[in-house]
């Protein structure tokens, strides 16, 4: 039966959601964040899951609006020193991905700093996918080892990425059927779920049903068995 030891989620959906309520795109991103916790903690408590890597701002995010985009900085800043506690209460590591040099110094400086408060914690690893773009991550990876005496191989390749870890499952909320430049060479052999919820709207019931349908899948992997 098929583990998914490490879920990767695009989370799609706050800004229609919010708008859909008569209400302002970023009431949808407060919404989002706590959906993020739930599904945190819920993954730190199911021993099967490893990884948990959520899609929070992406290289193309930049192109929002200017207060759209300040308000998911603050919001980030805020649910980092926030949630810190929650960390280390579920022995979750937190392992940012992503150029994370774009941001502003103080965010950075709290970014860091969850990172190496958790660093000893050895339950769930949980990456937020910050200024991520897996063209963007490729292109870094590969100039990290572009003067390498020997031949580029996979796990050289691999090694020098953001993300070191292949994608069991991948799931995308909000109806699009896309992956919109997330883990592009991680997800070469990932299961991927497209569901028509909105983010805000997803529970740990809707995780519980899609892992649920993910173990009935087989899993070849390019071969026959």
């Amino acid at each position: 039966m098929n583990q998914a030891r490490h879920i990767a989620i695009i989370m799609d959906g706050n800004g229609r959601w919010a708008e859909l309520k008569g209400e302002k795109r970023v009431k949808g991103h407060e919404a989002g964040a706590k959906v993020v916790k739930e599904i945190t903690e819920y993954c730190s408590q199911n021993e099967d899951i490893e990884r948990l890597t959520l899609y929070a701002f992406s290289t193309e995010n930049w192109k929002r609006p200017r207060l759209e985009v300040e308000f998911l900085m603050k919001l980030l800043q805020n649910y980092l020193e926030k949630e810190l506690p929650l960390y280390l209460e579920h022995n979750i590591r937190f392992e940012p991905i992503g150029d994370t040099r774009a941001f502003s110094k103080t965010l950075q400086k709290t970014i860091k700093d969850v990172e190496i408060k958790t660093a000893h914690c050895d339950g769930l690893v949980q990456s937020l996918a910050l200024n991520y773009g897996a063209q963007d991550e490729i292109l870094r990876a590969v100039n990290k080892i572009k003067n390498s005496d020997s031949n580029v191989t996979e796990a050289m390749l691999s090694n020098a990425l953001d993300c070191k870890y292949d994608v069991d499952l991948i799931i995308r909320t909000g109806g699009d059927h896309r992956l919109s430049n997330f883990l592009l060479w991680q997800a070469a052999y990932a299961e991927l779920f497209f569901i028509d919820t909105l983010w805000p709207n997803f529970t740990t019931n809707d995780l519980k049903l899609i892992i649920k349908d993910f173990k009935k899948i087989e899993r070849r992997f390019g071969g026959l068995k």
